[in-house]
């Protein structure tokens, strides 16, 4: 008998978190199909998941933690997705908060961790930003761009795969893409705990942070256009209008770099407004077929 919920865990050397959390799992959660995605580990991962009664695919070598996500959802087989953290952070408690909101109607909930449980000051204030750029840049309040326990749709989530980057941040992809999609998303409070094994983070915060950063904006630029193009076409504008004053201020005509920043100007904008339309038909299947599952 199919699982309804599908429990998926990207795991790259976490053996020592593991042999902790999944008998916890496992003991909460009997009747879930839960997945380890082994993203190519050199330790004793795939042994611990073997014991513990739980699904094991594993990746010939390590492929980043977006493609494990895509592999583990791949190869789910439920109708309600739940992703999480192998290293102990995210707690099992909360997977039912999560699926309470799924119940309710939600398309995707994310626990948006408090900000006294990041693991440093330098990451609190990187997300902070992230989230609100992102907030912007979607027009929707997003109060944790980059965290990793979540639950959604498995109908709506699979339509997004090609989009996840291969390494991180592919909860920055998912979340934007669902709120530009039209799709609901709300948020629980949890709490992050310390890691429960051995293993490090993989995550670079100066490295990794400029990642994280262009995938914003080219996720905006693909489900937003406008609040991407347009602020650039307004600036080049400003810029060719202070220019052209200055010159005619000072030489009494019009230069040549004052008309091609007026007309980068409107390319800018025009470019915006064609990336629009292309961007609505982008997700208007998602939103038909959420449509036709309503009045069904």
């Amino acid at each position: 008998m199919t699982s309804r919920t599908s429990i998926i865990l990207p795991a790259k050397n976490e053996s020592s978190s593991l042999r902790i959390l999944l008998p916890r799992l496992r003991a909460m959660r009997p009747d879930d199909d839960i997945i380890v995605v082994d993203d190519g580990s050199d330790d004793d991962t795939v042994a611990v998941c073997k014991g513990n009664n739980v699904r094991v695919v594993s990746h010939m070598y390590s492929m980043g933690n977006g493609a494990a996500i895509k592999t583990g959802v791949r190869n789910s087989e439920g109708e309600l997705l739940v992703f999480m953290d192998a290293d102990g952070q995210h707690n099992p408690d909360d997977i039912s908060r999560l699926l309470e909101q799924l119940e309710a109607g939600f398309d995707m909930v994310v626990g948006a961790r408090q900000i006294d449980t990041h693991a440093s000051l330098g990451r609190r204030v990187a997300n902070t930003i992230y989230n609100r750029l992102a907030t912007w840049m979607t027009g929707y309040p997003i109060e944790d761009l980059t965290s990793g326990l979540r639950a959604a749709r498995a109908r709506h989530f699979r339509k997004f795969l090609y989009l996840l980057p291969n390494r991180f941040s592919y909860p920055t992809t998912c979340t934007m893409a669902f709120f530009r999609s039209g799709l609901s998303v709300t948020y629980i409070p949890v709490k992050a705990m310390a890691r429960s094994g051995e293993g490090k983070s993989h995550i670079r915060l100066l490295h990794d942070g400029f990642r994280f950063l262009i995938i914003i904006l080219k996720i905006g630029a693909l489900f937003s256009p406008m609040r991407f193009f347009l602020p650039i076409s307004a600036l080049l504008l400003v810029t060719s209008l202070a220019y052209y004053g200055y010159t005619f201020y000072t030489w009494g005509r019009l230069t040549n770099m004052s008309t091609i920043l007026f007309l980068s100007s409107l390319f800018t904008f025009l470019i915006g407004i064609v990336s629009e339309q292309v961007s609505a038909l982008h997700y208007k299947d998602i939103q038909d077929s959420r449509r036709t599952a309503r009045d069904s």
